[in-house]
C-alpha cells in the first residue's frame, strides 16, 4: 500500500482524499508535454477511479503513456503539498457513473449545477479510469 497511515504525509494523503471532490491529473501527450486537469475522483483504499469522456485527449495520452500523476491543491499557504505517482488504464469493468452509488452518493448533488442528469453524465462520461498509485510524496 503507497499511503502508511502511520506517517504524517500518510495520515494527511488520507484526510485529503476524503475531504476533496477535485484532485488535478496530469497525462503526458505525444510531444512529452505535461497536461494537467481537473477531474472528480473515488478513491477504494488502494486506486483512483474517475471517468471521462471518450473523445478526451487524456484517454489518448494514457494509452500512449500510462505514467500520470494526481496533485491536490497545496493549500492556502503552499503547506499541504500531496502528490501521487501512478499508472492509469482504462477498466472496462466498472459499472456506468449513474450506476455507481459511491459515486453518486460523491457528485450527484452538483450535476444538474453543470446541468447533466445522472443517466447523462453516465452517457457522456462513459469510460473509467482507475490510477494505481506507486508513490505518494510532498515537498
Amino acid at each position: 500500500m503507497v499511503i502508511d497511515p502511520n506517517t504524517e504525509l500518510g495520515k494527511r494523503a488520507l484526510e485529503r482524499i476524503a475531504s476533496e471532490d477535485a484532485v488535478w491529473l496530469t497525462t503526458v501527450d505525444a510531444n512529452n508535454m505535461p497536461q494537467p486537469r481537473p477531474i472528480w475522483f473515488l478513491w477504494d483504499q488502494d486506486t483512483f477511479l474517475f471517468y471521462t469522456k471518450p473523445s478526451y485527449a487524456k484517454l489518448k495520452h494514457i494509452a500512449r503513456n500510462p505514467n500520470v500523476s494526481i496533485n491536490f491543491d497545496s493549500g492556502e499557504h503552499n503547506e499541504d503539498l500531496v502528490v501521487f505517482l501512478g499508472t492509469a488504464a482504462v477498466d472496462p469493468t466498472v459499472v456506468p457513473a449513474d450506476q455507481n452509488a459511491a459515486y453518486m452518493q460523491k457528485y450527484g448533488k452538483d450535476l444538474p449545477r453543470i446541468g447533466f442528469t445522472a443517466e447523462r453524465y453516465a452517457a457522456e462520461y462513459s469510460v473509467a479510469v482507475r490510477i494505481t498509485p506507486i508513490k505518494l510524496r510532498s515537498f
